[in-house]
Protein backbone atom coordinates (compact mmCIF):
# COMPACT_ATOMS: atom_id res chain seq x y z
CA UNK A 1 0.00 0.00 0.00
CA UNK A 2 1.36 3.64 -0.61
CA UNK A 3 0.78 5.32 2.06
CA UNK A 4 2.18 8.72 0.82
CA UNK A 5 -0.35 8.59 -1.91
CA UNK A 6 -2.99 7.13 0.67
CA UNK A 7 -2.83 10.28 3.12
CA UNK A 8 -1.76 13.10 0.24
CA UNK A 9 -3.88 15.33 0.87
CA UNK A 10 -2.68 17.90 3.93
CA UNK A 11 -5.56 20.10 4.11
CA UNK A 12 -7.58 17.76 6.57
CA UNK A 13 -6.74 18.01 10.37
CA UNK A 14 -7.20 14.62 12.54
CA UNK A 15 -7.77 15.55 15.66
CA UNK A 16 -8.22 12.77 18.52
CA UNK A 17 -9.22 12.53 22.08
CA UNK A 18 -7.40 9.97 24.12
CA UNK A 19 -8.62 8.44 27.61
CA UNK A 20 -6.17 6.65 29.96
CA UNK A 21 -3.88 9.00 28.38
CA UNK A 22 -0.92 8.62 30.82
CA UNK A 23 -0.64 4.66 29.82
CA UNK A 24 2.23 2.80 28.46
CA UNK A 25 0.58 2.73 24.92
CA UNK A 26 -1.30 6.80 25.25
CA UNK A 27 2.91 7.89 25.58
CA UNK A 28 3.97 6.31 22.48
CA UNK A 29 0.87 7.28 20.76
CA UNK A 30 1.82 11.11 21.62
CA UNK A 31 5.08 11.09 21.21
CA UNK A 32 4.34 10.05 18.04
CA UNK A 33 1.71 12.74 17.02
CA UNK A 34 4.40 15.34 17.65
CA UNK A 35 6.54 13.84 14.18
CA UNK A 36 2.81 14.42 12.05
CA UNK A 37 1.88 18.12 11.67
CA UNK A 38 -1.73 16.79 10.46
CA UNK A 39 -2.51 15.11 13.92
CA UNK A 40 -3.51 16.49 16.70
CA UNK A 41 -4.20 16.11 20.61
CA UNK A 42 -7.71 17.50 20.85
CA UNK A 43 -8.66 16.12 24.35
CA UNK A 44 -6.59 13.91 26.81
CA UNK A 45 -8.49 12.27 29.89
CA UNK A 46 -6.69 10.53 32.73
CA UNK A 47 -7.24 10.46 36.74
CA UNK A 48 -3.70 11.67 36.85
CA UNK A 49 -4.07 15.02 35.53
CA UNK A 50 -0.85 16.94 36.99
CA UNK A 51 0.94 13.56 36.22
CA UNK A 52 -0.49 13.81 32.60
CA UNK A 53 0.67 17.33 32.37
CA UNK A 54 4.28 16.25 33.39
CA UNK A 55 4.10 13.72 30.31
CA UNK A 56 2.87 16.05 27.70
CA UNK A 57 5.54 18.69 28.76
CA UNK A 58 8.54 16.06 29.10
CA UNK A 59 7.08 14.69 25.36
CA UNK A 60 7.52 18.28 24.03
CA UNK A 61 3.72 19.62 24.31
CA UNK A 62 3.66 23.67 24.37
CA UNK A 63 2.65 24.60 27.79
CA UNK A 64 0.96 27.22 26.72
CA UNK A 65 -1.43 24.39 24.79
CA UNK A 66 -2.13 22.41 27.35
CA UNK A 67 -5.48 23.38 29.55
CA UNK A 68 -6.67 21.67 32.64
CA UNK A 69 -10.30 21.54 32.60
CA UNK A 70 -12.98 20.49 35.27
CA UNK A 71 -16.22 21.06 33.86
CA UNK A 72 -18.23 21.30 30.81
CA UNK A 73 -18.27 25.06 29.92
CA UNK A 74 -14.40 25.33 30.62
CA UNK A 75 -13.59 22.47 28.10
CA UNK A 76 -15.87 23.90 25.42
CA UNK A 77 -14.53 27.55 26.11
CA UNK A 78 -11.17 26.40 25.35
CA UNK A 79 -9.02 27.26 22.31
CA UNK A 80 -9.72 26.20 19.13
CA UNK A 81 -5.67 24.79 19.23
CA UNK A 82 -6.01 23.56 22.88
CA UNK A 83 -5.09 20.39 24.48
CA UNK A 84 -7.75 19.73 26.41
CA UNK A 85 -6.72 17.61 29.77
CA UNK A 86 -9.89 16.38 31.90
CA UNK A 87 -9.69 13.87 34.67
CA UNK A 88 -13.70 12.99 33.66
CA UNK A 89 -14.93 10.81 30.90
CA UNK A 90 -17.74 12.67 30.62
CA UNK A 91 -16.38 16.21 30.09
CA UNK A 92 -15.35 14.43 26.44
CA UNK A 93 -18.10 15.16 24.59
CA UNK A 94 -17.80 18.79 25.06
CA UNK A 95 -14.51 18.51 23.39
CA UNK A 96 -14.01 19.28 19.41
CA UNK A 97 -12.38 15.54 18.16
CA UNK A 98 -13.00 13.43 15.18
CA UNK A 99 -12.04 10.40 16.59
CA UNK A 100 -12.22 8.64 20.40
CA UNK A 101 -9.28 6.55 21.32
CA UNK A 102 -10.31 4.81 23.73
CA UNK A 103 -7.87 3.18 26.12
CA UNK A 104 -8.56 3.34 29.95
CA UNK A 105 -8.82 -0.44 30.09
CA UNK A 106 -11.83 -0.41 32.14
CA UNK A 107 -14.74 -2.19 30.54
CA UNK A 108 -17.52 -0.87 31.92
CA UNK A 109 -16.27 3.13 31.43
CA UNK A 110 -14.76 2.01 28.33
CA UNK A 111 -17.78 0.76 26.84
CA UNK A 112 -19.94 4.17 27.91
CA UNK A 113 -17.38 6.37 26.83
CA UNK A 114 -17.03 4.51 23.36
CA UNK A 115 -20.95 4.52 23.00
CA UNK A 116 -21.60 7.96 23.56
CA UNK A 117 -18.64 8.79 21.18
CA UNK A 118 -20.31 7.01 18.51
CA UNK A 119 -24.08 8.57 19.43
CA UNK A 120 -22.39 11.91 18.66
CA UNK A 121 -21.11 10.73 15.54
CA UNK A 122 -17.45 10.09 16.02
CA UNK A 123 -15.55 7.37 14.99
CA UNK A 124 -13.91 4.97 17.91
CA UNK A 125 -10.36 3.16 17.99
CA UNK A 126 -10.65 0.91 20.41
CA UNK A 127 -7.26 -0.24 21.96
CA UNK A 128 -9.14 -1.42 25.77
CA UNK A 129 -9.19 -4.93 24.71
CA UNK A 130 -11.08 -5.84 28.05
CA UNK A 131 -13.86 -3.04 26.39
CA UNK A 132 -14.14 -5.18 23.25
CA UNK A 133 -14.50 -8.41 24.54
CA UNK A 134 -17.38 -7.86 25.88
CA UNK A 135 -19.49 -5.12 24.06
CA UNK A 136 -17.18 -4.50 20.46
CA UNK A 137 -20.05 -6.51 18.06
CA UNK A 138 -22.68 -4.00 19.75
CA UNK A 139 -20.52 -1.33 19.50
CA UNK A 140 -19.30 -2.09 15.72
CA UNK A 141 -23.55 -2.61 15.34
CA UNK A 142 -23.77 0.81 16.78
CA UNK A 143 -20.93 2.79 14.89
CA UNK A 144 -22.10 0.99 11.25
CA UNK A 145 -26.30 2.83 12.34
CA UNK A 146 -24.63 6.18 12.84
CA UNK A 147 -22.28 6.04 9.34
CA UNK A 148 -18.90 6.36 11.46
CA UNK A 149 -16.03 3.86 12.30
CA UNK A 150 -15.50 1.32 14.95
CA UNK A 151 -11.86 -0.45 14.67
CA UNK A 152 -9.55 -2.09 16.52
CA UNK A 153 -5.59 0.15 16.70
CA UNK A 154 -3.05 -0.48 14.13
CA UNK A 155 0.17 -1.20 16.16
CA UNK A 156 -1.72 -3.33 18.17
CA UNK A 157 -1.95 -6.99 18.12
CA UNK A 158 -5.39 -7.78 17.30
CA UNK A 159 -5.32 -5.45 14.70
CA UNK A 160 -2.19 -6.25 13.35
CA UNK A 161 -2.82 -10.07 13.10
CA UNK A 162 -7.11 -8.97 11.91
CA UNK A 163 -4.91 -7.35 8.77
CA UNK A 164 -2.65 -9.87 8.20
CA UNK A 165 -5.38 -12.32 8.00
CA UNK A 166 -7.32 -10.82 5.94
CA UNK A 167 -4.40 -10.23 4.14
CA UNK A 168 -4.22 -13.60 3.55
CA UNK A 169 -7.63 -14.72 2.71
CA UNK A 170 -7.25 -12.06 -0.21
CA UNK A 171 -4.41 -13.82 -1.75
CA UNK A 172 -7.05 -17.21 -1.38
CA UNK A 173 -4.87 -18.92 0.63
CA UNK A 174 -5.85 -21.37 3.21
CA UNK A 175 -5.59 -20.53 6.67
CA UNK A 176 -4.78 -23.58 9.36
CA UNK A 177 -4.07 -21.04 12.28
CA UNK A 178 -3.56 -17.54 12.86
CA UNK A 179 -1.70 -15.70 16.04
CA UNK A 180 0.82 -14.13 18.09
CA UNK A 181 3.68 -14.22 19.97
CA UNK A 182 3.04 -13.99 23.84
CA UNK A 183 4.70 -10.80 25.44
CA UNK A 184 7.96 -12.15 26.42
CA UNK A 185 10.64 -14.46 25.51
CA UNK A 186 12.29 -16.70 26.93
CA UNK A 187 15.78 -16.48 26.12
CA UNK A 188 17.74 -19.59 26.64
CA UNK A 189 21.90 -19.55 27.56
CA UNK A 190 23.34 -22.52 26.70
CA UNK A 191 26.39 -21.17 28.10
CA UNK A 192 25.11 -21.11 31.54
CA UNK A 193 21.89 -23.51 31.12
CA UNK A 194 19.21 -20.48 31.91
CA UNK A 195 16.38 -19.02 31.03
CA UNK A 196 15.31 -15.14 31.15
CA UNK A 197 12.00 -13.90 30.66
CA UNK A 198 11.74 -10.33 31.11
CA UNK A 199 13.56 -9.76 34.35
CA UNK A 200 13.28 -13.28 35.96
CA UNK A 201 16.14 -15.79 35.00
CA UNK A 202 15.85 -19.32 36.09
CA UNK A 203 17.67 -22.52 35.78
CA UNK A 204 16.88 -25.05 33.23
CA UNK A 205 19.56 -26.50 31.42
CA UNK A 206 17.29 -29.54 30.01
CA UNK A 207 16.76 -26.99 27.84
CA UNK A 208 20.22 -27.65 26.10
CA UNK A 209 19.01 -30.96 24.85
CA UNK A 210 15.37 -29.38 23.73
CA UNK A 211 16.06 -27.39 20.78
CA UNK A 212 15.44 -29.12 18.21
CA UNK A 213 11.27 -30.00 17.69
CA UNK A 214 12.76 -33.96 17.11
CA UNK A 215 10.59 -36.55 15.31
CA UNK A 216 7.55 -36.65 18.06
CA UNK A 217 6.94 -32.70 18.26
CA UNK A 218 3.70 -32.99 20.88
CA UNK A 219 6.50 -34.78 23.49
CA UNK A 220 9.66 -32.49 22.92
CA UNK A 221 6.94 -29.08 23.66
CA UNK A 222 5.63 -31.46 26.77
CA UNK A 223 9.55 -31.47 27.17
CA UNK A 224 10.29 -28.24 27.29
CA UNK A 225 7.40 -26.95 29.08
CA UNK A 226 8.42 -29.49 31.89
CA UNK A 227 12.42 -27.79 32.21
CA UNK A 228 10.44 -24.20 32.42
CA UNK A 229 9.54 -25.76 36.05
CA UNK A 230 6.33 -23.68 36.55
CA UNK A 231 7.77 -20.12 35.12
CA UNK A 232 4.14 -18.41 34.25
CA UNK A 233 3.95 -18.67 30.22
CA UNK A 234 0.36 -17.39 29.42
CA UNK A 235 -1.62 -14.00 29.81
CA UNK A 236 -4.97 -13.26 30.60
CA UNK A 237 -4.28 -10.53 27.84
CA UNK A 238 -2.94 -13.03 25.57
CA UNK A 239 -6.55 -14.48 25.89
CA UNK A 240 -8.22 -11.12 25.60
CA UNK A 241 -6.83 -9.96 22.20
CA UNK A 242 -7.31 -13.38 20.59
CA UNK A 243 -10.67 -12.74 21.46
CA UNK A 244 -11.41 -9.58 19.63
CA UNK A 245 -9.36 -11.32 16.66
CA UNK A 246 -11.68 -14.24 16.84
CA UNK A 247 -15.03 -12.28 16.19
CA UNK A 248 -13.12 -9.97 13.52
CA UNK A 249 -12.28 -12.90 11.51
CA UNK A 250 -14.43 -15.74 12.79
CA UNK A 251 -11.46 -18.30 14.08
CA UNK A 252 -12.01 -20.02 16.81
CA UNK A 253 -10.06 -21.30 19.38
CA UNK A 254 -8.72 -25.05 19.68
CA UNK A 255 -8.65 -25.99 23.19
CA UNK A 256 -9.89 -23.42 25.46
CA UNK A 257 -6.31 -22.22 27.01
CA UNK A 258 -4.57 -22.77 23.48
CA UNK A 259 -1.52 -24.68 22.91
CA UNK A 260 0.69 -22.44 23.47
CA UNK A 261 3.78 -24.02 22.69
CA UNK A 262 7.05 -23.03 23.50
CA UNK A 263 8.48 -22.41 20.04
CA UNK A 264 11.15 -21.27 18.29
CA UNK A 265 10.02 -19.54 15.25
CA UNK A 266 11.43 -21.85 12.28
CA UNK A 267 9.53 -24.50 14.20
CA UNK A 268 5.82 -22.94 13.71
CA UNK A 269 4.75 -24.36 10.71
CA UNK A 270 5.95 -28.05 11.94
CA UNK A 271 3.64 -27.20 15.39
CA UNK A 272 0.99 -26.25 13.82
CA UNK A 273 0.00 -28.59 11.57
CA UNK A 274 -2.67 -30.70 11.95
CA UNK A 275 -2.44 -33.99 14.20
CA UNK A 276 -2.33 -36.30 11.11
CA UNK A 277 0.56 -34.30 10.24
CA UNK A 278 2.78 -34.44 13.51
CA UNK A 279 1.40 -30.86 14.70
CA UNK A 280 -0.79 -30.32 18.07
CA UNK A 281 -4.11 -29.21 15.62
CA UNK A 282 -7.14 -30.99 15.63
CA UNK A 283 -8.82 -28.45 13.01
CA UNK A 284 -8.32 -25.58 10.84
CA UNK A 285 -8.77 -21.97 11.24
CA UNK A 286 -8.36 -21.52 14.92
CA UNK A 287 -6.59 -18.48 16.97
CA UNK A 288 -2.98 -19.65 18.97
CA UNK A 289 -0.51 -17.91 20.69
CA UNK A 290 3.31 -19.21 21.53
CA UNK A 291 6.06 -18.38 23.54
CA UNK A 292 9.24 -17.28 21.91
CA UNK A 293 12.12 -20.21 22.53
CA UNK A 294 15.16 -18.12 21.08
CA UNK A 295 18.75 -17.88 22.29
CA UNK A 296 20.69 -14.57 23.56
CA UNK A 297 21.92 -13.49 19.50
CA UNK A 298 18.68 -14.57 18.05
CA UNK A 299 15.83 -11.41 16.90
CA UNK A 300 13.14 -11.54 18.69
CA UNK A 301 9.73 -12.19 17.27
CA UNK A 302 8.48 -9.05 19.35
CA UNK A 303 4.66 -9.72 19.93
CA UNK A 304 4.54 -10.01 16.24
CA UNK A 305 2.16 -12.05 14.45
CA UNK A 306 1.79 -15.00 11.95
CA UNK A 307 -0.39 -17.26 9.90
CA UNK A 308 -0.17 -20.97 9.21
CA UNK A 309 -1.26 -22.04 5.57
CA UNK A 310 -0.82 -24.91 3.25
CA UNK A 311 1.21 -24.63 0.31
CA UNK A 312 -0.90 -25.19 -2.78
CA UNK A 313 2.28 -25.66 -5.35
CA UNK A 314 5.64 -27.46 -4.43
CA UNK A 315 7.88 -25.41 -6.93
CA UNK A 316 6.85 -22.44 -5.16
CA UNK A 317 7.21 -23.02 -2.11
CA UNK A 318 10.42 -25.21 -2.29
CA UNK A 319 11.67 -21.98 -4.13
CA UNK A 320 10.72 -19.52 -1.05
CA UNK A 321 11.84 -22.27 1.58
CA UNK A 322 15.09 -21.91 -0.25
CA UNK A 323 14.99 -18.23 0.33
CA UNK A 324 14.84 -18.63 3.86
CA UNK A 325 10.70 -18.77 4.10
CA UNK A 326 9.46 -20.95 7.06
CA UNK A 327 8.03 -24.09 5.47
CA UNK A 328 7.08 -27.58 7.70
CA UNK A 329 9.45 -30.33 7.23
CA UNK A 330 7.16 -32.44 5.06
CA UNK A 331 6.52 -29.33 2.84
CA UNK A 332 2.49 -28.95 3.52
CA UNK A 333 2.34 -25.92 5.72
CA UNK A 334 3.79 -22.42 5.46
CA UNK A 335 4.54 -19.93 8.21
CA UNK A 336 4.27 -16.39 7.20
CA UNK A 337 4.65 -14.03 9.49
CA UNK A 338 5.24 -10.10 10.72
CA UNK A 339 7.57 -9.53 13.62
CA UNK A 340 6.85 -6.57 15.27
CA UNK A 341 3.68 -4.58 16.63
CA UNK A 342 4.46 -0.89 17.18
CA UNK A 343 1.71 0.02 19.42
CA UNK A 344 1.37 3.85 19.18
CA UNK A 345 3.31 4.64 16.65
CA UNK A 346 1.62 2.39 14.13
CA UNK A 347 -1.86 3.60 15.44
CA UNK A 348 -2.21 7.26 13.70
CA UNK A 349 -2.69 5.41 10.74
CA UNK A 350 -6.01 3.78 11.69
CA UNK A 351 -6.46 7.25 13.04
CA UNK A 352 -5.99 8.86 9.58
CA UNK A 353 -7.64 5.99 7.84
CA UNK A 354 -11.14 6.32 9.92
CA UNK A 355 -11.61 9.75 9.44
CA UNK A 356 -10.43 10.59 6.43
CA UNK A 357 -11.62 7.28 4.58
CA UNK A 358 -14.69 6.18 6.81
CA UNK A 359 -12.02 2.72 6.72
CA UNK A 360 -11.37 0.55 9.85
CA UNK A 361 -8.85 -1.79 10.60
CA UNK A 362 -10.88 -4.78 11.68
CA UNK A 363 -14.07 -6.25 10.62
CA UNK A 364 -17.32 -4.22 9.17
CA UNK A 365 -19.18 -7.10 10.93
CA UNK A 366 -17.67 -8.91 13.29
CA UNK A 367 -18.99 -11.84 14.97
CA UNK A 368 -19.65 -13.76 18.34
CA UNK A 369 -18.07 -16.96 17.20
CA UNK A 370 -15.73 -16.93 20.51
CA UNK A 371 -16.50 -15.91 24.07
CA UNK A 372 -13.87 -14.69 26.78
CA UNK A 373 -14.82 -16.87 29.66
CA UNK A 374 -13.13 -17.37 32.91
CA UNK A 375 -12.53 -20.20 35.19
CA UNK A 376 -12.20 -20.56 39.02
CA UNK A 377 -8.97 -21.23 40.00
CA UNK A 378 -10.16 -21.78 43.57
CA UNK A 379 -13.06 -21.91 45.74
CA UNK A 380 -14.93 -18.60 45.71
CA UNK A 381 -17.44 -17.69 48.58
CA UNK A 382 -20.14 -15.73 48.11
CA UNK A 383 -19.87 -11.98 48.48
CA UNK A 384 -16.14 -12.40 47.31
CA UNK A 385 -16.06 -8.94 44.94
CA UNK A 386 -13.69 -10.14 41.90
CA UNK A 387 -11.55 -7.93 41.46
CA UNK A 388 -9.09 -7.21 38.30
CA UNK A 389 -5.83 -5.81 38.17
CA UNK A 390 -2.28 -5.95 37.53
CA UNK A 391 -0.20 -5.36 34.70
CA UNK A 392 -2.47 -8.22 32.37
CA UNK A 393 -6.01 -7.36 34.19
CA UNK A 394 -6.15 -10.56 35.58
CA UNK A 395 -9.31 -11.29 37.83
CA UNK A 396 -8.57 -12.82 41.21
CA UNK A 397 -9.19 -16.32 41.64
CA UNK A 398 -10.61 -16.68 37.55
CA UNK A 399 -8.65 -17.86 34.52
CA UNK A 400 -9.22 -16.36 31.44
CA UNK A 401 -10.60 -19.11 28.96
CA UNK A 402 -11.73 -19.14 25.20
CA UNK A 403 -14.72 -20.93 24.38
CA UNK A 404 -16.14 -21.14 20.75
CA UNK A 405 -19.72 -19.53 20.92
CA UNK A 406 -21.72 -21.99 19.77
CA UNK A 407 -20.38 -24.55 22.42
CA UNK A 408 -21.16 -21.84 24.94
CA UNK A 409 -24.23 -21.77 27.22
CA UNK A 410 -26.05 -18.53 26.94
CA UNK A 411 -25.30 -17.74 30.50
CA UNK A 412 -21.61 -17.68 30.42
CA UNK A 413 -20.39 -14.58 31.78
CA UNK A 414 -17.87 -12.92 29.36
CA UNK A 415 -14.28 -12.16 32.14
CA UNK A 416 -14.25 -8.69 31.89
CA UNK A 417 -18.31 -8.77 32.76
CA UNK A 418 -17.41 -10.19 35.69
CA UNK A 419 -14.32 -7.85 36.41
CA UNK A 420 -15.22 -5.98 40.25
CA UNK A 421 -18.65 -8.01 39.82
CA UNK A 422 -19.87 -9.85 43.56
CA UNK A 423 -20.05 -13.78 43.62
CA UNK A 424 -23.79 -13.93 44.08
CA UNK A 425 -23.16 -17.81 45.35
CA UNK A 426 -20.03 -20.05 46.13
CA UNK A 427 -18.26 -20.95 43.01
CA UNK A 428 -16.34 -24.06 42.71
CA UNK A 429 -12.73 -24.41 41.59
CA UNK A 430 -12.75 -25.49 38.05
CA UNK A 431 -16.34 -24.16 36.78
CA UNK A 432 -16.82 -21.81 34.26
CA UNK A 433 -18.23 -18.48 35.41
CA UNK A 434 -22.02 -18.02 34.52
CA UNK A 435 -23.74 -14.78 34.87
CA UNK A 436 -26.08 -16.19 37.26
CA UNK A 437 -22.78 -16.54 39.77
CA UNK A 438 -22.93 -12.67 39.28
CA UNK A 439 -24.25 -9.25 41.54
CA UNK A 440 -23.20 -5.90 40.97
CA UNK A 441 -22.13 -6.79 37.54
CA UNK A 442 -22.61 -3.76 35.51
CA UNK A 443 -26.48 -2.95 33.75
CA UNK A 444 -25.22 -1.27 30.42
CA UNK A 445 -22.20 -3.26 29.84
CA UNK A 446 -24.36 -6.50 30.53
CA UNK A 447 -27.16 -5.53 27.85
CA UNK A 448 -24.50 -4.58 25.43
CA UNK A 449 -22.95 -8.56 25.51
CA UNK A 450 -26.79 -9.69 25.64
CA UNK A 451 -27.16 -7.45 22.40
CA UNK A 452 -24.26 -9.18 20.63
CA UNK A 453 -24.93 -12.49 21.77
CA UNK A 454 -28.45 -12.61 20.18
CA UNK A 455 -27.73 -13.53 17.29
CA UNK A 456 -25.26 -16.57 17.70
Amino acid sequence: MNFELLFADQSQPVRYALTGAKGGFSRTLLAQTLKMPRLTAAALCDLDVPGLRALCLELGFPADRLVECSDAQAVAAAPADAIVLVADVALLPHAQYDILVEATGNPAIGYRTARRAIEARRHVAMVSKEVDAVSGITLSRLAAKHNVVYTTGDGDQPANLIGWVSWARVLGLEIVAAGKSSEYDLVFNPETGTITQLDQTIAAPAMGGLLRLGDDIPATLAARRAALNGLKTSATADYCEMSVVATNTGMIPDVELLHYPIARTSELADIYALREDGGVLSQEGVIEVFNVLRLPDEASFAGGVFVIVRTHDKETWDLLAQKGHVVSRNGRYACMYLPYHFMGVETPITLLNAVLHNRASGSAKPTQCTVLGGRATVDIPAGTVLKMGGHHHDVTGVQAVLLAAKDAAQDVAPLYLAAHATAARDIKAGSLLLISDLQGYDADLHEAWRAGRQEV
